[in-house]
């Protein structure tokens, strides 16, 4: 048998209740933190740098290395686009 404290009781929300005028009906736009912002940066950054240096010390001719950083960087700005389309047709439908 149960002996704790009763259970909470739901009032409903009524639409005349007070409401705090301080809040708005827009939910607050999220930021990033500085830490994430430099994070990402500095994530970025070593890829990039290690996909550099992979592919200038690969053992193969010369066009072979340079298809490869056209490719890295053919799909580097693929990604940006993408990321880009994605969020603006998620902005779009709020």
């Amino acid at each position: 048998m149960w002996h704790g404290p009763p259970p909470p009781t739901l009032v409903p929300m009524n639409a005349n209740m007070n409401m705090n005028p301080h809040l708005t009906e827009t939910p607050a736009k999220p930021h990033n933190t500085a830490a994430f912002y430099g994070q990402a940066v500095a994530s970025f950054a070593v890829a990039m740098g290690a996909t550099a240096i992979g592919i200038f010390r690969l053992n193969a001719d010369a066009w072979v290395r340079g298809f490869l950083a056209i490719a890295v960087l053919y799909l580097v700005t693929s990604s940006f686009t993408l990321a880009k389309v994605i969020r603006d047709r998620q902005d779009s439908g709020r």
